[in-house]
């Protein structure tokens, strides 16, 4: 697993998934629907640009004057059962509602949407349910973020379309139950809208 700083020049404002986009750039060759990285933005300044924090399965390759490749270090996930980690997550914790008119989809399956959670409760409770059984929560800190619009093109929206997501930031101490599981879980990622800067998981020793 490897660990990059990403810098990404740009003068016109950009939608998160135009970033996502971008990131891609830094792996030529590789099919853009087996995604290897996730990624989180540290700091976006208007006209210009944003600082990435970026997590990938495969070393990077130099980027452009655009994507700016500022450092990348592998990083060798060595953990322990009960160790106590310090972490960091920016997720979009949400719940599925089927729609009240059951309306299907081109797959002929009722069509679903992903509302946010808002109170803390549920939030917590989301991530725990996350965590399943390979971590336990110590303390939890969670302060709102930014709401995140964007515009996308995909199969199923050739034209395009475009949304909202609500993303909180999740900061606190866990303990690790199952070493394995959770380094698994690390390297996947946490929750929904990856492609949105959300679900990178970061830990640090306490």
């Amino acid at each position: 697993m490897y660990l990059s700083k990403v810098f990404i020049d740009f003068k016109k404002p950009k939608n998160i998934y135009q970033i996502h986009q971008d990131l891609w750039k830094l792996f030529p060759g590789q099919d853009d629907k087996v995604r290897s990285f996730l990624f989180r933005v540290e700091q976006q300044q208007v006209g210009v640009g944003a600082s990435i924090l970026m997590q990938s399965e495969i070393a990077p390759s130099v980027g452009n004057k655009q994507v700016n490749l500022l450092a990348t270090r592998e990083l060798p996930l060595i953990i322990i059962k009960n160790q106590r980690l310090r972490f960091l997550l920016v997720a979009n914790p949400v719940r599925t509602i089927k729609d009240e008119q059951e309306r299907k989809n081109k797959k002929g399956e009722i069509k679903s949407n992903r509302v946010p959670l808002i109170k803390d409760e549920d939030r917590q409770n989301w991530l725990e349910r996350k965590l399943q059984s390979w971590a336990q929560l110590d303390s939890l800190v969670i302060r709102p973020c930014p709401p995140l619009y964007f515009y996308k093109k995909d199969e199923e929206n050739p034209k395009g379309h475009s949304g909202k997501i609500v993303p909180v930031t999740f900061e606190g101490v866990l303990i690790v139950q199952e070493p394995d599981k959770f380094i698994g879980q690390v390297q996947q990622g946490i929750g929904p809208a990856k492609a949105f800067g959300c679900g990178l998981l970061s830990v640090a020793k306490v």
